[in-house]
């Protein structure tokens, strides 16, 4: 992944992978972000509710920080993913949750590649998928030719920056800027609130209710 942010960066492809530092927070809203990968596979973050989202996206020049905040988060949620191959990478199990009932699947953290790429013109489209491709054959890259997220919440230069979205697909939060160890610690204690959140609606909802 590393030596594709190298290709691509003569392209202007903004690649990321995630999460970041502080910024205003937006107010709570609903949303339902779609996006192509670089195989044409459409995505939304509106199917994946019930689980957080980190969405982590950078312009170029922030794209190797971004590639190492969201591949320790994804290593962070899913530690078997050190041991497979890169095929593998996205399908390992999420750590699990204290007090889970039996049977009940714990709110997974999808931690989401986001290619911003509003510099790419049409014509050259084609060629950033075809590299993307070549480079990442098995992790998704979500792709952003529109500049979506940037318009939507902002980019800093040379920064990796990251929105969450909640369970109930909300925008919690969303950071940018650099990520040392105190603020990565911080961005996984937000996290682990809002899972802890949908655990507790997923036990109540488990639980039978009382005859009387």
């Amino acid at each position: 992944m590393r030596r594709s942010w190298s290709v691509l960066a003569g392209l202007l492809l903004a690649f990321n992978l995630l999460p970041v530092t502080g910024s205003a927070e937006p107010p709570l809203r609903a949303v339902n972000i779609a996006m192509e990968d670089q195989f044409k596979t459409r995505h939304e973050t509106g199917a994946m509710r019930g689980d957080v989202v980190v969405l982590v996206y950078a312009e170029r020049k922030g794209g190797e920080a971004a590639h190492e905040v969201g591949r320790r988060l994804h290593v962070h949620y899913h530690p078997t993913a050190e041991q497979v191959p890169a095929s593998e990478w996205s399908r390992q199990p999420v750590v699990g949750i204290p007090g889970m009932p039996p049977g009940v699947r714990p709110p997974d953290v999808r931690c989401i590649a986001v290619a911003s790429l509003p510099e790419i013109p049409k014509a050259l489209q084609p060629v950033a998928r075809a590299q993307l491709r070549k480079e990442s054959p098995h992790v998704p890259v979500w792709l952003d030719f529109d500049g979506r997220l940037e318009h939507l919440f902002g980019v800093a230069t040379g920064k990796p920056n990251v929105v969450l979205i909640n369970t109930v697909g909300e925008v919690h939060s969303v950071l940018s800027g650099t990520v040392d160890e105190t603020r990565f610690r911080e961005i996984v204690a937000t996290i682990d609130g809002l899972r802890i959140q949908q655990a507790a609606a997923l036990r109540t909802a488990s639980t039978p209710a009382l005859v009387r």
